[in-house]
């Protein structure tokens, strides 16, 4: 479908595109040829002629389209709909338009005009006629059920329940005008006449222009299959029921005029009759170069009116587009706002927990200090300590504290024992003192006194053994906790 610039601009080109088909439903009608019809020599043989009294086989048939306009303002002009009079033969026939669900198949079609007689191949086409279609439904099926619902949808269709819905396709459309008068014309569909599709009743319109009535002319037409359809809730989804005739041809700008009887012998009345088409002629030429001037100042109209409305649009959006700009800025600003206040508070933050860090620290090493001097350090000893002990954990350092202690409480317990020795030491040399001042001092009683003095008086063994158990803790410390 060719879309033009005013279809783009009045943003229907997608409905346009979009709506190329259109479906129509008449009622579904046993096939028994009519007295006219089985008079009538046609050149395409219908299916209940062709191949008659088929048990297998369901002859229905219906109206496909009728020319003229219809309630939704679509229009079958008679040449467009005569050269698709063949389309709809051998196209599918399906259950409420499931293409995956055939139950039938469209075997011919044939037309009519309006008393009913059938028109063939070699006629010309009438302004008005029908196109009728007949089909065959399949009624014999293995399976049961299938079965069972054809014949009672056979059984519905007799009774008036049912309805045939066939789909039109078409390529192009062009526009047809009826004026006040009931005069009809045929506009052709291009660039500058384009304006008008937005005012079709198929695209959204009121079907009304400037006091004109417009429909869509269908053009290229082809019936693609058709449906067995419920009968519809809405009597308005029966368009071919409330087709009106239009008459005019394409090639004709003007209604057909009607001349009359024709006396080729009579100069007088041919003559009269060429001056009436001429003066009609010259109306009608009168007539359309008005209507092109209207259309003309409608289109300049409509242009300029589109035109103020894009620039009205733009300078909204261009104010819009200002302002959220300033937001952007407004928000910017404070968002740099916010930055320096958190660099400021992580700074803040960054010195506070440093602090509480060293805090932290000093509480930790003044207990360990109490804990060394505790266990048996002096003061001196314990500070210079602490930052051998600095890596460790407070369980690491707390057994390490537990093992000094307990060795240390050793220690006291070999000094008392020693004090103990010492006291009796003394006390046995003062009895032998004693004893010595009773008998004869001699170079071996003295002997055996300095020995025993200097045994007592000797306590480097108990420094050496400190010192001793000082250089363990710190050898194992070196080992065991400051190599992990």
């Amino acid at each position: 479908m060719k879309i033009f610039n005013y279809e783009i601009i009045d943003g229907v080109a997608e409905a346009v595109q979009s709506n190329a088909s259109i479906a129509y439903c008449s009622p579904a009608l046993i096939s028994e040829p009519t007295l006219n019809e089985s008079i009538a020599h046609v050149e395409k043989i219908k299916a209940s002629s062709a191949n008659p009294k088929q048990i297998d086989l369901y002859y229905i048939k219906s109206i496909l389209v009728s020319t003229g306009w219809n309630k939704n303002d679509d229009v079958f002009a008679p040449e467009q709909t005569w050269a698709a009079r063949n389309t709809p033969e051998d196209k599918q026939f399906n259950f409420m338009h499931n293409e995956n669900d055939i139950i039938g198949h469209i075997t011919g079609s044939y037309v009519v005009d309006k008393s009913g007689l059938v028109i063939t191949e070699d006629t010309e086409a009438p302004d008005q006629f029908d196109i009728i279609t007949e089909a065959v439904l399949y009624n014999s099926w293995t399976n049961a059920e299938n079965r069972q619902r054809m014949n009672k949808i056979i059984q519905e269709i007799e009774e008036g329940k049912w309805f045939v819905s066939m789909e039109c396709l078409f390529a192009g459309f062009d526009y047809a005008v009826v004026d006040r008068s009931g005069n009809s014309k045929i506009v052709a569909r291009n660039d500058d006449s384009s304006f008008l599709t937005k005012h079709l009743r198929a695209y959204g319109g009121t079907g009304e222009y400037e006091g004109y009535k417009i429909g869509r002319s269908l053009r290229d037409i082809s019936f693609s299959g058709k449906g067995l359809v419920a009968k519809p809730a809405n009597p308005r989804s029966i368009i071919l029921d409330a087709s009106k005739a239009f008459s005019v041809r394409e090639t004709s700008l003007l209604s057909n005029v009607t001349l009359g009887e024709k006396n080729m012998s009579d100069s007088t009345v041919l003559e009269k009759q060429l001056a009436d088409v001429r003066s009609e002629l010259a109306s009608a030429k009168e007539e359309n170069k008005a209507i092109r001037a209207q259309i003309e100042v409608a289109k300049d109209k409509e242009y300029a009116e589109t035109i103020a409305g894009f620039e009205a649009k733009v300078a909204s959006q261009m104010s819009q587009i200002k302002d959220l700009e300033e937001q952007v800025a407004s928000l910017n600003q404070t968002i740099s706002d916010l930055h320096a206040t958190v660099e400021a508070k992580e700074e803040q933050f960054t010195s506070l927990q440093a602090a509480m860090t060293d805090m932290k620290k000093m509480e930790r090493n003044r207990g360990r200090k109490d804990m060394l001097v505790k266990a048996g350090f002096d003061e001196a000893e314990a500070e210079e300590s602490l930052n051998l002990y600095d890596s460790l954990e407070d369980e690491a350092f707390e057994s390490i504290v537990a093992m000094y202690k307990k060795k240390m409480a050793k220690d006291m317990e070999k000094k008392e024992e020693m004090k103990d020795k010492e006291m009796m030491m003394k006390k046995n040399a003062q009895v032998e003192v004693a004893e010595a001042s009773e008998t004869e001092v001699t170079p071996e009683l003295l002997e055996g006194l300095q020995t025993s003095e200097a045994a007592l008086v000797d306590a480097s063994d108990d420094h050496d053994e400190l010192e001793s158990t000082r250089a363990s803790v710190a050898q194992w410390i070196s080992e065991n906790v400051l190599r992990k």
